[in-house]
């Protein structure tokens, strides 16, 4: 006699024949976030520094990072966003300034995930040191290390307060999305952290980028890193 579908003919449970790739899916409870990285800004001139604002450097979008700004406002507007977070200095809160407006929604300060502080090379400083291929700046980069400069901001200190900034976010969140938008160093710090990566694996972000994460608790998963599609026409 054949045995039933599903049947070994023994008693005991039939065994699949064959098994799909397992897919992710979203802990329970668990926070999407989506760093932005801030769009272009204004270039600096050595004999206008940049105003401070809480000791950094505060520039404003240039007219490209204007255009960048409007092309993640019609992406993520297409999601269902519980907030948006900016840092206080005005090129994140410029960059968000368009998917606010799309959904309605006011923007939140984060002041935890503003950019690494420069010290001595604030103000548009280290741009030039970076052009000028100045000794100090190779330093930085071949050690990994943004306190290399004078006055400036320690790894462990930078990735201190990002990290507590996702963590604070997550907990206001819990089974949310939401967008913050922040800057180059400091969304990188949070990346390192999330993937236990060296501290500069992720320092090239491009300007009005995409970076996703999943937060449940302790556990933090990277699902996305430097998204541009937007600013190509590459998304539907």
């Amino acid at each position: 006699m054949r045995a039933p579908e599903g049947s070994s003919g023994s008693g005991a449970p039939a065994v699949p024949a064959s098994y799909a790739q397992v897919r992710f899916e979203r802990p329970p409870g668990s926070t999407v976030v989506h760093l932005v990285r801030h769009g272009e800004s204004a270039p600096t001139d050595p004999d206008r520094p940049f105003p401070l604002v809480d000791g950094r450097g505060d520039p404003e979008l240039s007219e490209t990072g204007r255009a960048q700004a409007e092309a993640l406002g019609r992406r993520l507007s297409r999601q269902q966003l519980d907030a948006i977070y900016v840092t206080q200095l005005r090129r994140t809160v410029q960059t968000a300034a368009p998917l606010a407006l799309a959904l309605g929604a006011r923007t939140l300060v984060e002041p935890d995930l503003v950019e690494v502080h420069m010290g001595e090379w604030e103000g548009g400083a280290y741009r030039r040191r970076i052009a000028e291929r100045d000794p100090l700046a190779a330093r930085v980069f071949a050690e990994e290390r943004w306190d290399v400069v004078p006055g400036a901001e320690s790894n462990e200190s930078l990735r201190s307060r990002t990290a507590g900034a996702i963590e604070r976010i997550a907990r206001e969140h819990p089974g949310g999305c939401v967008v913050a938008v922040s800057h180059a160093v400091a969304i990188s710090s949070v990346l390192a952290h999330a993937t236990r990566s060296s501290p500069f694996a992720f320092i090239a972000l491009d300007n009005a980028s995409v970076s996703t994460l999943v937060v449940s608790g302790d556990r933090w998963t990277l699902r996305c890193f430097n998204d541009t599609a937007h600013l190509t026409g590459d998304w539907a």
